[in-house]
């Protein structure tokens, strides 16, 4: 006879990102109906079973390498489970591939920040399947350097169709852009690169070049075009390198081996040889690290929205448990240890969303606006160290919320727990985000000047002592560059603590800049203490 088994937390699926987001919907308030609609839409297939079915199965089917075909003739193909594909085609379908360049009015004026939200609660979901997203989005910025290159390609990328057929570029009805810079002898050390690139000739090939030589990270194999750096006689250089050539056959793409990642199992990371393959400079010789640094740096905006999504996803797990699951016979939600536990966790994932839509903002107002030029320079790198740096920490944290049942691969926990740590590392690590900092700082003091007067008045009246020793730290690690992490690390908490006083009730800022700006650093959650309204930051940031 089977025994009916009570006080266990209902699965979390079918709910909806969106609505019960209580953040993103205060920090979206201000918007169009048309933009409630798109999110209510969205937020709701996220939180479905079958989305959360497709982001499981995509993880637990990686993808597989075929290098040879039946004949023993290199194949050189990737192959990916069914649902990854299908979450591509709802990405590319929803513009996150391309939305930012549209010319139509819709988001005029708000392409990053609208663009932030639809990834926001995409990454909430599966976050493998968004690499090849963020680089196509952000290759466009380099496209845009080269005309010829633009009216070529930018047609094809743009399309809101996914085309994962196995064809040359030009007979495709969507396509997908990467990247290909690290090798194993530099790292991120770009002036380390060794690969050559040797212009290819006359006739058909005149205005080509040939590149080789081996990337040690070439990320997703499987798109139709590649951003590389190899040397010239010049120096480091930048070239489109497509995958097919116009008839169809490998172009000279060799894939050693995938990636044996610990986490971000649905995307393909490989160790790529480069024989002989056809490519084209992109912008001048010599200029490639530049030129690359324009498709980093929005990579490195999606690194911190990814992040703080998974943040998020991690809470809301907890929070779902707490809230069904009773101990010493009430629900955990009402022990006091627990609630105080998930409102300081609340709080870095409040703080997390805040502080890097108000970064995508910043993207779209820089053309126009100095200040907020100089915020998009000097906060990219800050906002990517902590926020990625802060995901991790915190899914642990939120493991621990659910006991043994958080540590199985049952549920999402575990996944997104291996996922954590990837952010801090794609695109710069830690100690390489602090480095940009310092250059940021050295090119233009002006624009630090520039980011603590913005952060001073989203501070109000009682900041100026914050903001005098951020200029003291500053000051510090500009003179002892083994410093920076200290200055970056304030500056990120203080600019959250800044858009949080803008923007969400004072319940939140006021808990945030007294427990993590007024005392000095802690290593856990939860050392919050009896004036702050626990429950209330908790149902205001998850609410039921």
């Amino acid at each position: 006879m089977s025994q009916t088994i009570t006080n266990i937390a209902p699965l979390h699926e079918n709910y909806n990102a969106y609505t019960s987001d209580g953040v993103l919907l205060h920090l979206t308030n201000a918007m169009g109906q048309d933009v409630h609609q798109e999110l209510m839409s969205h937020g709701r297939w996220v939180g479905s079973a079958e989305a959360l079915d497709l982001a499981r199965m995509a993880n637990e089917n990686p993808p597989r390498l075929r290098s040879l075909d039946a004949r023993g003739e290199r194949l050189d193909q990737v192959e990916f489970h069914p649902a990854y594909h299908a979450l591509m085609r709802k990405a590319v379908s929803q513009g996150l591939h391309y939305s930012v360049w549209d010319r139509s009015d819709d988001e005029a004026g708000q392409r990053h920040l609208r663009r932030a939200y639809r990834f926001m609660l995409t990454c909430q979901l599966e976050a493998g399947h968004t690499c090849p997203i963020t680089m196509t989005n952000a290759s466009v910025a380099i496209f845009l350097a080269d005309e010829a290159l633009a009216r070529d390609w930018l047609p094809r990328i743009s399309t809101r169709t996914y085309d994962s057929s196995n064809k040359a570029p030009g007979n495709k009805r969507g396509l997908t852009v990467g990247m290909g810079m690290t090798e194993r002898q530099g790292g991120t050390d770009l002036r380390q690169i060794t690969t050559r690139a040797e212009r290819a000739g006359s006739g058909a090939n005149a205005g080509m070049w040939r590149l080789s030589g081996e990337k040690w990270f070439f990320s997703a194999p499987m798109c139709d075009a590649f951003f590389v750096l190899a040397r010239t006689d010049k120096g480091i250089s930048c070239f489109l390198l497509p995958r097919l050539l116009p008839d169809g056959s490998n172009n000279g793409l060799r894939i050693q081996r995938l990636k044996n990642k610990l986490g971000n199992q649905s995307n393909a990371s490989s160790e790529m040889l480069l024989d002989n393959a056809f490519a084209t400079l992109v912008g001048e010789e010599g200029r490639g690290i530049a030129l690359m640094l324009e498709m980093v740096t929005l990579s490195r905006l999606d690194c911190a929205v990814s992040s703080a999504a998974q943040m998020r996803t991690a809470l809301a797990e907890a929070v779902h448990h707490a809230r069904h699951r009773k101990a010493f016979g009430k629900p955990l939600i009402d022990q006091p240890l627990m609630e105080r536990v998930l409102a300081d966790m609340a709080l870095d994932v409040a703080a997390a969303q805040a502080l890097t839509l108000r970064l995508a903002r910043s993207f779209d107002a820089a053309a126009t606006s100095d200040a907020e030029g100089a915020y998009a320079r000097l906060m990219t790198p800050v906002v990517k160290y902590w926020v990625c740096k802060a995901a991790p920490a915190l899914v642990v944290e939120a493991m621990e919320c659910l006991g043994g049942n958080g540590y199985v691969e049952d549920g999402i926990m575990a996944r997104l727990y291996r996922e954590a740590p990837l952010n801090a590392i794609w695109e710069g690590s830690g100690n390489v985000m602090c480095l940009d900092v310092l250059r940021a700082m050295g090119k233009s003091r002006g624009s630090v000047d520039a980011v603590l007067e913005t952060i001073s008045q989203g501070m109000g009246a009682t900041s100026q002592q914050t903001i005098d020793v951020l200029r003291i730290t500053a000051d510090m690690a500009m003179a002892d560059e083994g410093s920076a992490r200290l200055f970056t690390e304030q500056l990120a908490l203080t600019a959250a603590a800044a858009e949080m006083r803008l923007s969400l009730p004072p319940m939140l800022a006021d808990a945030f800049v007294e427990s993590r700006l007024g005392r000095p650093w802690r290593h856990t959650y939860g050392m919050m203490d009896a004036r702050m309204d626990a429950r209330a930051i908790i149902d205001f940031v998850l609410p039921e």
